[in-house]
């Protein structure tokens, strides 16, 4: 099997829009299971360069709730992977959206500690001009460094996560 190819752009203000067609295509399938659908990652934070993929966020009232939502999304294509070792978010994969942009979607409890991390780092970034600077170069520099390299692409970027994430306290 051939490596994804790491490719890493400058940010798009489509990416918000592309987001809102997944999500809204996600609403009426799952309705009161989902509390809102979050856009996560760097493709919600404005001028940060990003892989063009919308990360989504869909919460949940509890791990109770989980059965119903997996089969509302398994009726519009989606398939749960399981956590893919990350307590507190379950991945789901999917068939058939060729009209939407290619997304990762992910289902947490209210309570998640994973989905207080995501909302905290996204909105952190929102709000330091300076760190989304830093971190697109980052990111540039990973993608150039490791093309072929998913996994060392991820650990190029861990130490600047692993640091906001500290300035933050989560």
């Amino acid at each position: 099997m051939a490596a994804k190819r790491v490719i890493v752009l400058p940010w798009d203000g489509r990416w918000e829009q592309d987001f809102q067609r997944i999500a809204d295509e996600l609403r009426p399938a799952l309705g009161g299971l989902a509390l809102g659908i979050e856009h996560v990652g760097s493709t919600s934070v404005p001028s940060l360069s990003a892989k063009p993929i919308i990360d989504l966020d869909v919460i949940i009232r509890g791990a109770d709730a989980l059965d119903d939502v997996t089969a509302a999304l398994e009726r519009i294509g989606y398939r749960r992977e399981g956590d893919l070792g990350i307590a507190g978010r379950e991945a789901f994969t999917y068939s058939g959206k060729d009209h939407l942009r290619r997304h990762h979607l992910y289902v947490c409890p209210q309570d998640s500690a994973e989905l207080r991390r995501h909302i905290a780092f996204r909105d952190y970034l929102r709000a330091h001009p300076e760190a989304v600077r830093a971190y697109s170069r980052i990111k540039e520099e990973g993608a150039k460094l490791y093309p072929d390299d998913i996994e060392t692409y991820i650990a190029h970027k861990a130490p600047f996560i692993a640091a906001v994430c500290a300035e933050m306290g989560v």
